[in-house]
C-alpha cells in the first residue's frame, strides 16, 4: 500500500497543520481521524472559517438559544462559540502536545481583526482569549502590523502562546522575529522561565502570487508568474535559519527557549492554471509548518510526492526576487499592499460573524429575556 504523503512529511521535519475547524469536525471524531490517519499535528481558524462553520450549519443553534435566552451579547456569545471549539480542539490535541513536549498539538485562535492596528487593544483581547482558554497547547494569533509587533513583545514576554498572522514581506519576517526575541529577552531578565513558551511565524503565501502574477504579465515577465511567493519562502527560510542560529538567540536557547519556527500559510491555490499542492511540494523542510484547507489537505494525501525541496534552487530564488525590482515591481510595497487588503479581508468575515449570530439570536430569544 502506498504511504500516505502527508504522514511522510514528518519524516521530513515538517508538521502539517489543518486551516479549518468546526464542531461537527470535533464532535463527529473526524478530527481524531484526522490526527490518527494523517498525522495532523495542528489547526488554524480564523474570522472567515468561524462565519462559514456558524452560517453555513446549525450546529450552534442550540448554543445560540441558549445564550440569547440568558441574555448573552453577541460579542459573548460569539467568544463563547469560539473559544468553545477551540477549547475541544486543543484538548483532542493535548495527547499529541504531551507526546511532542510541547512541539506541536496547537490550535490557532485570532484577536478581533478590528484591532490590528491598537496595541492595548490587541493585547487586552490577546491577554482575554488566553485566559479564557487556559491551555498550554493554543496559539493566540496577532497581526504582523507596526502595532501588532509591540504587543507581540509584549505578550511574549507575559508567556502567552503567539501565532504570528497576516505576514507578506521579508523585511517584515525579520522584525517579527526580532519582536519574538527581544519578548523573551525581556521576560528572562526578570528571572521568568521561557522553556515553554510556543511561538510560530505564519508566512502567508498564495495571496503574493495572486497580487504580483498581474504585474508581472504587464511587464512580460511570464517566466516568474508563480514563482515570487515559492521564492520568498525560501529566502525567509535562510532568514529563519540564520536568525536562530545566532549567538544572540544562543543565550536564551541555553535557558530553554524554542525557536519561532515558520509556518507556511495561504497555502490554497487561488489560480486554477497551477497545481493544487503547489505551496506545498516546493516549501518542505525541517523545523517547518504547513496548514493547509481541507481541500488542499485531501489533494497532498492523494497525490502527494514528498521530499525536501525547502533548500533547492536558492540562487534561483534570490534572483527572481531581484528581477522584479529590476522589472520596477516594488515587493515591499506590494507585501504592505496585501498586508491592509488581508486586514479588511478578516474584517469582513468578522462582521458577517457577528451579524450572522445577531440574526440567530433574534430568532431565538425569548421577548423578555433578551
Amino acid at each position: 500500500m502506498r504511504e500516505n504523503p502527508l504522514r511522510k512529511l514528518e519524516s521530513y521535519g515538517q508538521s502539517v497543520w489543518l486551516d479549518y475547524i468546526h464542531r461537527h469536525l470535533i464532535e463527529s471524531g473526524g478530527l481524531r481521524r484526522l490526527i490518527e490517519k494523517d498525522g495532523l499535528l495542528g489547526i488554524t481558524s480564523n474570522p472567515s472559517i468561524f462565519d462559514e462553520a456558524v452560517e453555513g450549519s446549525n450546529v450552534y443553534d442550540d448554543d445560540i438559544r441558549t445564550f440569547a435566552n440568558e441574555g448573552k451579547s453577541i460579542e459573548e456569545i460569539y467568544l463563547a462559540l469560539t473559544t468553545e471549539d477551540v477549547g475541544r480542539a486543543a484538548d483532542t490535541f493535548k495527547p499529541t502536545f504531551d507526546r511532542l513536549q510541547g512541539r506541536d498539538g496547537f490550535v490557532s485562535i485570532e484577536v478581533n481583526p478590528h484591532l490590528a492596528h491598537e496595541v492595548q487593544g490587541t493585547g487586552e483581547e490577546a491577554r482575554r482569549l488566553w485566559k479564557m482558554l487556559a491551555r498550554p497547547n493554543v496559539f493566540v494569533k496577532v497581526p504582523a502590523t507596526l502595532e501588532g509587533l509591540q504587543a507581540i513583545r509584549q505578550l511574549i514576554g507575559e508567556g502567552i502562546n503567539i501565532n504570528v498572522t497576516l505576514l507578506f514581506g521579508l523585511p517584515r519576517y525579520r522584525a517579527v522575529a526580532d519582536a519574538f526575541i527581544a519578548g523573551l529577552e525581556d521576560r528572562a531578565a526578570k528571572g521568568l522561565p521561557i522553556a515553554n513558551i510556543a511561538s510560530v511565524a505564519s508566512f502567508f503565501l498564495s495571496r503574493i502570487d495572486v497580487l504580483v502574477d498581474p504585474m508581472l504579465e504587464k511587464a512580460n515577465a511570464r517566466k516568474l508568474r508563480g514563482q515570487i511567493a515559492i521564492s520568498s519562502a525560501r529566502i525567509a527560510y535562510q532568514m529563519y535559519k540564520k536568525i536562530f542560529h545566532s549567538d544572540r538567540f544562543q543565550k536564551l536557547a541555553d535557558l530553554g527557549a524554542r525557536t519561532q519556527r515558520v509556518l507556511w500559510a495561504s497555502t490554497g491555490t487561488k489560480n486554477p492554471e497551477y497545481s493544487d499542492v503547489k505551496y506545498v511540494e516546493p516549501l518542505i523542510g525541517p523545523d517547518t509548518i504547513n496548514t493547509l484547507p481541507l481541500k488542499t489537505l485531501d489533494a497532498y494525501r492523494d497525490h502527494g510526492n514528498p521530499a525536501l525541496r525547502l533548500e533547492e534552487e536558492l540562487e534561483e530564488a534570490y534572483r527572481n526576487i531581484d528581477h522584479l525590482a529590476e522589472l520596477g515591481i516594488d515587493l515591499d510595497m506590494a507585501t504592505r499592499q496585501l498586508e491592509d487588503e488581508a486586514i479588511e479581508k478578516f474584517n469582513r468575515p468578522y462582521d458577517s460573524l457577528m451579524s450572522n449570530i445577531e440574526k440567530k439570536r433574534g430568532s431565538f430569544c425569548l421577548a423578555k429575556a433578551c
